[in-house]
This record gives C-alpha cells, sequence and structure tokens, in this order.
C-alpha cells in the first residue's frame, strides 16, 4: 500500500522525534486498502520511489542535521496534529526528486466566502494532482463488530470514520473540479487535476472485545487497544510493564524514550490520581527497554473516561 515496504523499520533506526515523525508520514501504511474515492501515495512517482535507498540517505541525512526541517516546522503554527502532519509531507514533497509542488493549502473562495482549501497541488510522471491528506486515530465503539465504518470514533467521540471519509470524497475531493476553483487554478496553469487522498493513522479496538477491521480496512494498519479508567487496574494486572502517557504532538511515530525522560511507577500513580474523572482521552504507552540507555514502544492504549462515548450511538 505504500511505494517503500523495504523502508519499515528505517524509523527505529532515527533519534530525532521530529525526523521519526516525518519517516513515519512518508512510510506508514493508510487505514484503508479499499474506499469508494481514489487513494494515492504522494511519492508514488517520485524517484524516490523507484530509489528507496535515496529517501533513506534523505531521512539518515536529516538525522544528523535535522536544522532545515526544524525551521520549516517553525514558520506556521503546528499545535493541530492535523496540521503538523500536512507539514510534514509538504517538506518532503518540496524535497522530492521528480515532484513539482504547485500550491498546499490552496483556499478557493466564492463571493468572499472561503469555501474550503485544497491541501497539495503537484505535478510528477504521472500528472497534475489534487491531494487531500490526513491523519486519524479512531476508537471501535463496543459492543459493535467493527465491520461498520460507523463504529469508528475519534478519542473525542465527536468524528467518525464514516463521516471523515464522505467528507472528504464528497466535498474535499470534488471541489477542485468545481466551477469555483477553475479560475484559481487556471492562475497557476493548472486544468482539471486528479483528486485522490491519503488518509493514515491508528486504528485501537476494545481491549476485551474481538473486534473486525472496518469495511475496506487495511490489513496491515496501525493498531492499539482502549479501555475505560475503571478497568484500568485490571487491564494492567493482565497487561503488566512500564506504561507513561504520550503528549499528543508525540501521537505520529512509535515512542522511544531516553532513560532521563522514563516515569517511575509512583509518578505514573499520581499522574493518574490526578487525571480529572471527565478528563479526554489520554493516550499511553508501553515501553519496553532497547539499547543505549532507550525505552522503546512495545503498544499504545488510550484510556478514555467511564462515560465514553458521549455521542450516542447512531
Amino acid at each position: 500500500m505504500t511505494p517503500f515496504p523495504s523502508l519499515i523499520d528505517l524509523p527505529s533506526q532515527l533519534r530525532q522525534p521530529v525526523v521519526r515523525d516525518l519517516a513515519w508520514t512518508l512510510l506508514s501504511p493508510p487505514l484503508l486498502a479499499q474506499s469508494p474515492w481514489p487513494q494515492r501515495h504522494p511519492l508514488r512517482a517520485s524517484n524516490w520511489s523507484r530509489q528507496p535507498d535515496a529517501l533513506a540517505d534523505w531521512l539518515l541525512s536529516l538525522d544528523a542535521d535535522s536544522q532545515a526541517l526544524q525551521q520549516w516546522l517553525s514558520q506556521h503554527s503546528v499545535r493541530r496534529l492535523g496540521l503538523y502532519y500536512e507539514r510534514l509531507w509538504q517538506f518532503a514533497l518540496h524535497a522530492a526528486p521528480g515532484i513539482t509542488v504547485l500550491a498546499a493549502n490552496l483556499p478557493i473562495r466564492q463571493q468572499g466566502h472561503t469555501l474550503g482549501e485544497l491541501d497539495m497541488l503537484l505535478r510528477d510522471d504521472e500528472g497534475v494532482h489534487h491531494l487531500e491528506l490526513a491523519i486519524k486515530l479512531y476508537l471501535g465503539r463496543a459492543q459493535c463488530s467493527g465491520a461498520d465504518l460507523r463504529h469508528w470514533l475519534g478519542p473525542g467521540s465527536r468524528d467518525r470514520l464514516d463521516i471523515k471519509l464522505a467528507h472528504m470524497g464528497q466535498h474535499q475531493l470534488p471541489m477542485s473540479a468545481g466551477e469555483q476553483a477553475k479560475h484559481r487554478l487556471a492562475e497557476l496553469n493548472i486544468c482539471q487535476p486528479q483528486a485522490a487522498m491519503w488518509l493514515a493513522g491508528y486504528l485501537f479496538h476494545p481491549w476485551q472485545q474481538a473486534y473486525a477491521p472496518p469495511q475496506g480496512g487495511n490489513p496491515g494498519n496501525l493498531r492499539g487497544r482502549w479501555l475505560h479508567r475503571a478497568d484500568w487496574v485490571y487491564f494492567v494486572t493482565q497487561n503488566p510493564g512500564h506504561w507513561q502517557p504520550l503528549p499528543r504532538p508525540a501521537w505520529l511515530a512509535s515512542a522511544q524514550v531516553e532513560q532521563e525522560h522514563l516515569w517511575s511507577g509512583a509518578q505514573f500513580s499520581q499522574w493518574l490520581a490526578a487525571l480529572p474523572g471527565d478528563a479526554n482521552a489520554q493516550l499511553l504507552v508501553r515501553l519496553i527497554e532497547g539499547p543505549q540507555h532507550q525505552w522503546l514502544e512495545a503498544e499504545r492504549a488510550f484510556l478514555v473516561n467511564d462515560r465514553w462515548p458521549t455521542q450516542p450511538a447512531d
């Protein structure tokens, strides 16, 4: 599902978190293998897709000196995970041999009203493309099969996989073919771009329940589990190990924690006791000791409040 199956282990070799996130962005699999709308990896027709070792060398060089990437990210606020993900893609696509970035986050307006933005417009050997990019983490609703796209909710329970796909397919992708976009695209010498999406992320299933992937799901997608706060004590007796929360900006690549940043058991207990009963979903990672005084992510799990989900079943 990606052009780079030979590089699957590369992110674990990278030391700088921001470069690991960049590698994760480029190499992670999509949530779905099939969807009603076209999916396209943004680097599919790049020279890197034909020479994966060149991409590996580029990432390794950034890991040695990430100043250019850090400077790129500092130009805009990237506090939201989705914006951070888009900025990582933009940085890579500007650098990718065989790809010309024509525009990013191009607003489409009608009579002064913004209808939306086109995430990415680029040209490669296969033509001109309009790409919509998204990173999502979804939790499968308990007591459901998981096969129905409606059963997959965002950590806040307001977002839903079927709604996100419908928005991408019925609103975002057709925008570049609409009348309102034609004049704006003509200014960039773009005519009839091919529209496609790329949706990456993680799927989390209820921890005590066998769960099917969503319809059209990618068998190789990235996964985790989720549990209610009331189940934590029993969960951790069944799943012992070194658990600690993962801050939202670190939700992309598999975690690597230096020894000095490792939480003690007492620190975790104090954090958990201070966590409000109605707190937002918290992403936890179980860490195992690795080489060179590092602790590596073995699995991840969402801890949600006992009233989750707050939205009624559809």
